[in-house]
């Protein structure tokens, strides 16, 4: 059990670099990593029953005790990244298939990255933890409208292959690993000390597969993808920041809001454009620069605010 505990923070602990590493390799020998492409979705299904496993009674009574923090991060959510997505769009006058990918990412919930992140900058982490709950569980019906209505000026959007889609990947997933955590409790110490490991390896192999296929396609829209990327990223943190210090939200609280909201499940992006727009091919590629990109500028933003913590205490 020990081992296994030190194994899964070392991996949490270099997770960027992991991804970075991984994701050179799939560039360099693509066939080491494209046959995962086949297996998005259930890749993406052993993150979140992994999420299921780690979901304690303890969370869901934070969210109760506090709905008002909770709703605060959820609306700030799903208005502050979907419009951003769609005003660099605008902004950009990018192609369909980029746009699909970068709506996708801008519409999706919180991703769990941004949990170990805010602990790292010593932000509220029940609350992190509340507002990543509380938009996965709901995202099976904000995010298939959300791309509806904003990204069917570039391409059709079938609203009801998403939402089977993402009940599919996400909610069977959590509510099943929330139901073993619950009725076994005590007993699945192994399989909760495994499933982090194991959700972190799948979230690699992902995002290595994405790499992979794409390889051609980067050297075409790579830097104009990270650009773009980037910019959505950076601005979604920095406006929840701006959203903490307008509703004079405590240091941590604005910290865990502005992680939050700047990062998305680019998983669940992934697989979605892998699912649902596959004759919009590139729409793979944002989510894949997005999940190597927002652990890097994430781990950043969270050693300023944990300094700037560290100073005022």
């Amino acid at each position: 059990m020990k081992q296994l505990t030190t194994l899964n923070q070392l991996i949490s602990k270099y997770l960027m670099i992991l991804i970075i590493g991984f994701s050179c390799i799939a560039y360099i020998v693509p066939s080491y990593f494209s046959w995962a492409i086949a297996y998005t979705p259930f890749l993406l299904g052993i993150a979140m029953f992994g999420m299921g496993l780690t979901i304690k009674f303890e969370d869901l009574c934070s969210i109760l005790r506090h709905p008002k923090d909770i709703c605060i991060g959820v609306l700030a959510q799903y208005t502050i990244m979907p419009l951003l997505a769609w005003g660099i769009c605008q902004i950009f006058t990018l192609p369909p298939d980029l746009a699909i990918g970068v709506i996708l990412v801008g519409c999706c919930p919180g991703g769990t990255a941004s949990n170990v992140i805010t602990y790292i900058a010593k932000g509220d982490v029940p609350l992190s933890v509340g507002m990543t709950i509380t938009s996965t569980l709901i995202a099976p019906i904000v995010t298939p409208l959300l791309i509806l209505y904003l990204g069917g000026t570039w391409v059709n959007v079938a609203l009801l292959p998403m939402i089977i889609t993402m009940v599919k990947v996400i909610i069977v997933p959590i509510l099943l690993g929330a139901i073993i955590q619950y009725v076994c409790k005590s007993r699945i110490n192994t399989l909760t000390s495994v499933s982090p490991i194991v959700s972190m390896i799948a979230i690699i192999l992902l995002i290595a597969a994405i790499i992979a296929i794409n390889r051609d396609k980067l050297l075409i829209s790579g830097l104009e993808t990270l650009l773009v990327v980037g910019i959505h990223n950076i601005l979604g943190m920095l406006l929840g920041l701006g959203v903490g210090y307008i509703l004079k939200l405590r240091y941590d609280k604005t910290t865990a809001l502005a992680i939050e909201v700047g990062m998305q499940n680019s998983g669940l992006a992934v697989t979605l454009a892998a699912t649902n727009f596959a004759l919009n091919p590139l729409a793979t590629l944002v989510g894949a620069i997005f999940s190597v990109w927002h652990n890097i500028s994430g781990a950043i933003f969270a050693m300023l605010r944990r300094e700037n913590s560290l100073r005022n205490i």
